[in-house]
């Protein structure tokens, strides 16, 4: 016979097993939730991309897989949602070369070395050509990069006008607060280099704390320099190259038979972000010369010029900011491809 205080700690028990069942992981459940952080504003169409992916996924996985955005930056900076994917915080984020180097600083060869690129079918040659090497790399740093992309290229937005390097040397630039190399090549080649994060910028601007920010238009327009910064040297400085990347130990805990599916998802979303945002970065220069953005052209003459200083830098980039075995590599491709595209037009 069943005693009342049986009973009671029978109704205990199950109390507690219901409470307990209540804190179980959604993964111990056969969901797994994913939480990707990024600067990207929540509502643009790189925020939708990536929203669209996570609908992918969730199809592909029958609902076993959740993905949650954090844009805005409210993760922090890139260096900070790097952190946080290491100490299992976050599971993912999408992320610039910037942030990607603090992973593996052999991504810096796809952006860091100033007007290396001449034209985005370069960009995208040299990518392809790079990233499996770069993916391993990633891989034995415990990251798995879902897709690759690039918004066009980065010009020179400036309060005052100015065309030649000479002219900028006066000016008050901006540089990503933990990017201590790039602040040390800049320097060198005589800047005044202001560190800063990104998101104090347009403040900066606006109290002359610094003069001239490179970026592309696309975060010009979103940050509103424009408003600010009236002048923008039409100088294709860098690409601004990013990627999505998932952390392994997250990875690995995803079913090994839905992997490649949500790889070819996260794939469409990389190529359907990167089309938008270089059609959206032309449209930005549109939009801010309607609000008084004045674009210098850059010359035949002036661009040489730049081209010749800039690359100036190139010794004090290899094997810092750069390393040296990628920066070789990536400066061999571009040569074999435009001996690729010289023999096309000879032909």
């Amino acid at each position: 016979m069943v005693t009342v205080a049986a009973r009671k700690n029978v109704r205990g028990l199950l109390v507690l097993v219901v409470s307990l069942l209540g804190l179980v992981p959604a993964s111990a459940k056969g969901q797994t939730r994913i939480r990707l952080a990024t600067l990207l504003p929540r509502g643009s169409s790189q925020y939708h991309a990536l929203e669209e992916m996570g609908q992918q996924w969730r199809t592909i996985s029958g609902g076993g897989i959740n993905l949650t955005i954090y844009a805005d930056g409210t993760m922090g900076s890139e260096e900070d949602t790097v952190r946080r994917m290491r100490i299992g915080q976050i599971q993912a984020a999408t992320l610039s070369v910037g942030g990607l180097s603090e992973i593996d600083p052999s991504v810096g060869g796809l952006q860091k070395i100033p007007m290396l690129y001449r034209s985005l079918d370069e960009v995208q040659f040299v990518r392809s050509r790079v990233r499996p090497e770069l993916e391993r790399r990633f891989g034995q740093k415990g990251f798995v990069v879902l897709f690759w992309g690039d918004v066009g290229w980065v010009h020179i937005f400036s309060r005052q006008p100015a065309l030649r390097p000479e002219e900028f040397k006066k000016t008050k630039v901006f540089v990503g607060a933990s990017d201590l190399d790039e602040t040390a090549v800049m320097k060198n080649l005589g800047f005044q280099v202001v560190p800063l994060e990104w998101s104090d910028v347009l403040t900066s601007l606006q109290t002359g704390l610094v003069d001239t920010v490179p970026t592309a238009p696309i975060l010009a327009l979103a940050g509103q320099y424009d408003l600010v910064a009236k002048h923008m040297l039409e100088l294709n400085y860098v690409p601004l190259v990013g990627a999505t990347v998932i952390t392994k130990k997250a990875w690995d805990e995803i079913p090994a038979d839905k992997r490649e599916p949500l790889l070819k998802a996260a794939s469409d979303a990389g190529v359907q972000m990167q089309a938008k945002s270089r059609a959206e970065s032309k449209e930005a220069v549109e939009a801010m010369k309607k609000r008084g953005l004045q674009v210098h052209p850059l010359t035949t003459g002036l661009e040489s010029e730049w081209r010749q200083f800039l690359e100036g830098s190139y010794p004090r980039i290899r094997g810092t900011i750069v390393p040296a075995d990628v920066f070789d590599e990536v400066r061999g491709l571009l040569a074999e491809y435009r001996a690729r595209q010289g023999q096309t037009k000879n032909e």
